[in-house]
C-alpha cells in the first residue's frame, strides 16, 4: 500500500528520515510531525547540528577514532599509556571499553573487521597504520579486543601474523565475552575484566 501524505514536503522529510537505519515509514512520520510541532528555531538547532557534524567531524589521524580536531583527546592526553594499543573494530567499542574505566592506554579503531562474504578484506581496514605504530619501537602490547565471532577470530589472527615481525607482545581480551557476542553490546564489568585479564594472544 503506498502512503499518500497531504504534503510533498512531509513525504519528503519522510522518505530521508526512514532512510535512518531501524527506523520505518511509520516511525518516520511520526518523527517528522514532532519535528513539525517544534519550534522553528529548535528545528533550526537540530539539523545544523546534524550538518555540523557531517561536515566538521573528522578522524583522528593517529587511531581513526572520532574528533573534533586532528588528535583525538585520547592520543593527546600525555597521561594515558603510550605503550599499549588496545585494537576494536569501530568506535562504539572505544566508548565501550572507556566506559569500562580499566583501561589507560591507546587505542587503533580499524574500522570494521575481515568478512570476505560482506567484501571487507584486509586492504579496506586501517591495518597497515597499526603496522606503521608498531613499527616506530614506542609499543610495548597490542591487545586485540575484537568481537568472539569467527570474523573477529580472523582479523585477529591475519594482525598477528602483520606483526609478528616485531618485539610486541600481543594479548586478547578474556573470553568472559560469550563466543558470537559484539564488543558494544558486552556490559561494562565483563568487558573491564576481560581488559584486566587479558591473556597472551594464540595461547
Amino acid at each position: 500500500m503506498i502512503e499518500q501524505y497531504p504534503s510533498k514536503l512531509l513525504d519528503k522529510a519522510v522518505s530521508e528520515l526512514s532512510r535512518l537505519p531501524g527506523i520505518g515509514k511509520k516511525t518516520a512520520f511520526r518523527l517528522a510531525l514532532f519535528l513539525l510541532r517544534q519550534n522553528e528555531s529548535d528545528v533550526d538547532a537540530f539539523t545544523d547540528a546534524i550538518s555540523r557534524m557531517r561536515k566538521e567531524v573528522k578522524y583522528c589521524k593517529v587511531c581513526h577514532n572520532i574528533s573534533d580536531t586532528d588528535v583525538c583527546p585520547i592520543c593527546a592526553d600525555s597521561n594515558r599509556d603510550a605503550s599499549t594499543i588496545c585494537v576494536v573494530e569501530n568506535v562504539q567499542d572505544v566508548m565501550a571499553v572507556e566506559n569500562t574505566q580499566q583501561y589507560h592506554g591507546l587505542y587503533h579503531v580499524l574500522g570494521g573487521i575481515i568478512s570476505p562474504m560482506d567484501g571487507v578484506g584486509p586492504d579496506s581496514l586501517e591495518i597497515d597504520s597499526l603496522v606503521e605504530r608498531v613499527a616506530k619501537g614506542d609499543v610495548r602490547e597490542v591487545i586485540l579486543a575484537l568481537s568472539s565471532t569467527m570474523e573477529g577470530d580472523t582479523t585477529a589472527f591475519y594482525i598477528s601474523r602483520k606483526l609478528a615481525p616485531y618485539d610486541v607482545t600481543l594479548s586478547a581480551i578474556a573470553r568472559g565475552i560469550s563466543v558470537g557476542n559484539e564488543l558494544e553490546y558486552t556490559d561494562e564489568v565483563t568487558l573491564g575484566r576481560s581488559i584486566l585479564n587479558r591473556t597472551p594472544f594464540g595461547k
